[in-house]
């Protein structure tokens, strides 16, 4: 393995929960409603880095089928969301190209984490702190 080229990123950032190294800036972030995975909420980037990707597979979302590849940190390796290559769908064309990075893999700009159990009580209690 060679040497671990990593991009340092100044201003609100999200991070890798496990190594923190820098994923994307909050000023990236293309939507954070409408986005939910096997964890809770994730956000749409228009930019991630320090990430490699996985191999291109089709998967039948809510919105319909797309072609996307699991995202990974650099710094660890955790899968931290995933990339649109294609989408299938004339009204989702937007979203090729861009990441979606899971809230509950992601420290957000001020270090907070993202609990599964958390959603729920957010419903109740209002947004993530991030959310403002």
């Amino acid at each position: 393995m060679g040497r671990l080229f990593v991009v340092n990123l100044e201003g609100k950032i999200y991070s890798c929960k496990h190594c923190r190294t820098h994923l994307a800036l909050c000023e990236d972030i293309v939507s954070k409603v409408s986005f939910h995975s096997r964890h809770g909420k994730a956000y749409l980037f228009s930019k991630v880095v320090n990430v490699t990707m996985g191999e291109k597979e089709e998967r039948m979302m809510m919105t319909g089928r797309h072609t996307v590849v699991d995202i990974f940190c650099v710094g660890c390796g955790s899968i931290v969301g995933w990339k649109y290559e294609t989408a299938h769908e004339k009204s989702q064309k937007y979203k090729e190209g861009k990441s979606v990075l899971e809230r509950f893999k992601v420290s957000g700009p001020d270090g907070s984490s993202y609990w599964a159990n958390h959603e729920v009580s957010q419903l109740i209690a209002g947004s993530d702190a991030d959310d403002v």
